[in-house]
């Protein structure tokens, strides 16, 4: 769980409905099928219908699809994050890809490449490794039938490079995609979706924000990436799944578009990319 010591931010005016993207239920505090109730009750009262929770490691994994199946509105996704590439072991490997058959499950992530923690935080995998894993996942997404979710963190060459040599799945998510115009270039015309974060309101993302104008309408998701990257004016804040509307009021207004329209195409968008009931 993220502490801060500035107050949670006041429920945003509803606007959706909406599906967060990306969230993690559990570093929000939620431990219980009542947490999750909790949560997802303030998230629907301001139009957000739907998360999908990640797992960062095995763990968080297994609860993740427990989580999905305490509550309809609850998605889950699984991988171990890049920075935790270590600990894909042939026992971690059987026990992912046996979540990732589960229906509840909906996407295999968030895995990729991190390039700015290793040297920076002890136990963090180092690139070759993280390569290696992130390849793994690419198969496993392939075999299950399910889109691939990457963190992408300085990494954007090394990712295509990964992506090519590998293939890429069907359906690619770049979650909170943070990269310039000339990498959302590549994506849109490879096909694949990018999901925007509070981080696209923060005014001195330049480069994204720019990017942020390229991405139609059919390849672009909306996340909390909670509890980080709470969006402006409440950066510093804690996050959560109901603070959405915010994130995207700012997209609209960036992308010179109602607020309502950018709403209806992210959630169709998740709809279609996580086939949600």
């Amino acid at each position: 769980m993220v502490s801060s010591k500035r107050p949670p931010p006041p429920p945003p005016e509803p606007l959706g409905p909406l599906v967060d993207a990306h969230t993690h239920l559990d570093a929000c505090g939620a431990v219980d099928a009542a947490d999750v109730a909790t949560i997802l009750d303030r998230a629907e009262s301001v139009g957000v219908t739907a998360v999908v929770t990640i797992a960062d490691d095995l763990d968080a994994a297994q609860w993740a699809v427990r989580a999905a199946h305490w509550d309809r509105r609850v998605y889950a996704a699984v991988a171990l994050h890049p920075t935790r590439a270590d600990a894909l072991d042939a026992d971690a490997e059987a026990t992912l890809a046996a979540l990732a058959t589960d229906p509840r499950v909906v996407a295999v992530g968030e895995t990729g490449i991190d390039l700015y923690w290793p040297g920076r935080l002890d136990g963090c995998a180092e690139p070759a490794r993280q390569r290696e894993a992130f390849a793994w996942h690419i198969d496993l997404a392939k075999r299950v039938g399910k889109p691939l979710m990457i963190h992408n963190r300085d990494g954007d060459d090394m990712v295509l490079d990964v992506l090519r040599a590998e293939g890429a799945p069907d359906a690619v998510i770049f979650h909170c995609f943070s990269s310039g115009p000339e990498m959302a270039r590549v994506c849109v015309d490879a096909g694949w979706y990018l999901s925007l974060s509070g981080s696209v309101s923060f005014r001195n993302a330049h480069a994204l924000r720019e990017a942020a104008r390229l991405i139609p309408d059919d390849q672009l998701l909306v996340e909390t990436d909670a509890p980080f990257l709470t969006p402006h004016p409440y950066r510093g804040a804690p996050n959560e799944p109901y603070c959405l509307p915010y994130t995207v009021r700012a997209l609209a207004e960036l992308r010179d578009r109602p607020a309502g329209d950018v709403a209806a195409a992210a959630s169709a968008t998740a709809r279609k990319v996580y086939a949600l009931d």
